[in-house]
């Protein structure tokens, strides 16, 4: 992989990867699996059956803790401390082939990443919670899961335009997180008033 396709990777997998991680680890081994991408020799672990089917599982754990309210807000609580560890350790194994000092990097940017859309997703779903349908929870978890998966292919498939949208992605998650600890911190202050 040539440093801008690995850059794609890295950034791509990290705002997948708090998204939804177990989605975005099949996603990466399926195509390596299916022969659409050749993922780093590190990665490549990704397409082994052991590591798409546990994948799998877990994928369909979260699809089902996600439709249901409060149980998805403990299920994004709980994977605060997986989502960024998790990107940033497959940004390590991405970059494989650079020196140390760039491996780190990467990790550290793909963390970071991670953590913003992560952040975004479980503010986001805590807000929808307080609706009383659900469909508007189940539209979300919809709409995470694609964005996740299309988001790794798109990555993949071009990177150079994918590096501009996920740079576009963390702005918006950045300014939906701003105005959504305000709407908390509005709403938290009223409650404390009655």
């Amino acid at each position: 992989m040539n440093p801008i396709e690995t850059l794609s990777l890295v950034l791509g997998a990290g705002f997948s990867s708090g998204l939804n991680l177990y989605a975005t680890v099949a996603t990466l081994g399926l195509l390596q699996r299916f022969g659409v991408i050749q993922l780093p020799e590190h990665l490549r672990i990704l397409s082994h059956p052991v590591v798409l089917g546990i994948a799998a599982v877990l994928y369909l754990l979260e699809f089902l803790a996600d439709k249901v309210p409060y149980i998805d807000s403990i299920w994004q609580a709980v994977h605060t401390f997986i989502r960024p560890p998790a990107a940033a350790l497959l940004a390590f194994g991405a970059t494989a082939a650079a020196p140390d000092v760039w491996r780190w990097g990467a990790a550290l940017l793909a963390g970071g990443i991670a953590l913003t859309s992560h952040g975004t997703k479980a503010s986001a779903r805590a807000a929808v919670n307080m609706s009383p349908e659900p469909f508007s929870n189940w539209a979300l978890s919809l709409g995470e899961d694609v964005l996740a998966v299309w988001l790794i292919w798109f990555a993949t498939a071009h990177p150079t335009a994918a590096i501009i949208v996920v740079t576009i992605l963390v702005g918006v998650s950045l300014f939906l997180l701003y105005h959504l600890f305000r709407f908390l911190r509005r709403t938290l202050r009223k409650l404390a008033e009655i």
